[in-house]
């Protein structure tokens, strides 16, 4: 009988696209998924440590799958295994802690005696209909509030071949939409001979993909530190037939002061705007969303401000607005944490306000649009499916389509907004 095993990601794309290459490397050794964790020989939990409140969400899932399964083996990998594994020791039923470090160990962990041991992570894309791809791991950057490069260490880079390569086996599999991801784009390409860095990549990737996929297939780009937002970028953006009328900025702040201690000081707003300003003349259409933090140590009130008025200023499609919790291990742990939970609380409120009200004024701009969505579900029982515009709105399908278009860009009709989603009819030709 095959052993089964079960997988639980929590955290980043980083960390979804490195399930999802174990995944396919056990099962190609003989095991069996299950969804069922209770039916499951070995539960992997692929943890998150960014914040105080994944370690909570870690202890309680690890603490519900002992229950529901006390005799499988529980293997914790993650950055939390990296970065917490002293306190992480306690953890009831967990059989083996797999640092961060040593991830890659587990995807030879059953491979068949036969076969070459897979040594790095990789995935097929065959069974998600989008892929997610990253092109880089580890930061070495050490923002004030992040543990991040405890956890995962220095940069590392994927040669353009080598993303290139993985991309078309993705693309070849079906799967019509990628995402390209790491840890932090910003340094991709220093480690690399020749060096490059993103914009090269991407330049490439468009380049050697859009002759034979351009309007059957897509790139969207993960988080992007401020710092990519350049004349340089403009210009490859503006070269691409690929990529998606989407970003995603970290912004954290709208405050140079705050930006200076969270050591952020190596972009500023204003950079931002301009850059934002200047996207029309390339996407005369597209979705913007930022991570902001609110009431890091010594924010006052006129830093608030500023995080309200860029905010306010920049044609955001959402916003992730995030409340400053101290994280041992940090620098920021050490500093005063100044500012008051409840305060903390009315500043988020505040932004998410901004931000749901720009979203609905997005979604309304959008549903008189025609756009391409990628298919994530052919059938739903709220609505015939579901899917992604090109700006990263949720869609709803109308009516049900053929499971054959799941994972495919399907152009797509607005017919009005319903429950913060665009609904949309498939309009074909």
């Amino acid at each position: 009988m095959h052993r089964r095993f079960h997988i639980v990601t929590l955290g980043c794309k980083v960390n979804q696209y490195e399930s999802q290459a174990l995944r396919e490397a056990w099962r190609s050794a003989g095991l069996e998924e299950t969804a069922d964790p209770a039916a499951a020989d070995v539960l992997l939990v692929n943890s998150c440590a960014v914040t105080a409140r994944a370690i909570r969400d870690l202890r309680h899932r690890v603490a519900k799958l002992a229950r529901e399964n006390p005799y499988a083996e529980i293997v914790l990998t993650g950055c939390a295994a990296e970065a917490c594994r002293d306190e992480l020791g306690d953890l009831a039923g967990v059989s083996e802690i797999v640092p961060q470090k040593q991830k890659t160990d587990l995807l030879a962990r059953f491979a068949k005696l036969a076969t070459e041991p897979p040594r790095s992570f990789r995935v097929s894309g065959a069974e998600r209909a989008r892929g997610n791809l990253v092109v880089q791991d580890g930061c070495s950057h050490n923002c004030a509030y992040c543990i991040v490069p405890r956890a995962r260490g220095g940069p590392v880079s994927r040669t353009p071949q080598e993303v290139e390569d993985e991309a078309r086996r993705l693309l070849e599999s079906g799967v019509h939409e990628i995402m390209l991801s790491g840890v932090n784009l910003r340094q991709y390409g220093p480690d690399l001979d020749p060096q490059r860095d993103f914009w090269d990549l991407l330049a490439h990737l468009d380049a050697a993909l859009a002759p034979e996929w351009t309007g059957r297939a897509q790139l969207r780009l993960s988080s992007l530190d401020p710092s990519l937002l350049s004349d340089k970028g403009l210009a490859t953006l503006a070269g691409c037939r690929l990529v998606c009328p989407h970003l995603h900025v970290s912004l954290q702040s709208g405050s140079p002061r705050v930006l200076s201690a969270m050591r952020r000081g190596h972009y500023t707003p204003e950079q931002i705007i301009r850059f934002v300003e200047k996207l029309p003349e390339i996407w005369p259409r597209f979705g913007l969303g930022v991570d902001v933090i609110v009431g890091f140590p010594g924010e006052d009130e006129a830093d608030f401000a500023a995080t309200v008025a860029i905010c306010t200023n920049l044609p955001l499609s959402y916003a992730h607005v995030f409340p400053f919790s101290p994280r041992a291990g940090t620098i920021a742990a050490s500093m005063q944490d100044d500012v008051e939970p409840s305060e903390k609380k009315r500043r988020a409120a505040a932004l998410r306000a901004i931000a749901a009200e720009k979203k609905h004024a997005f979604l309304e701009a959008e549903a008189l649009r025609e756009s391409l969505v990628v298919a994530l579900e052919a059938a739903d029982p709220q609505c015939g499916g579901k899917g992604t515009s090109e700006t990263y709105l949720p869609c709803l399908f109308d009516e049900p389509m053929e499971s054959t278009l799941v994972g495919r860009l399907v152009s797509a009709r607005p017919l009005g907004v319903r429950k913060e989603s665009l609904l949309v009819t498939r309009v074909t030709r």
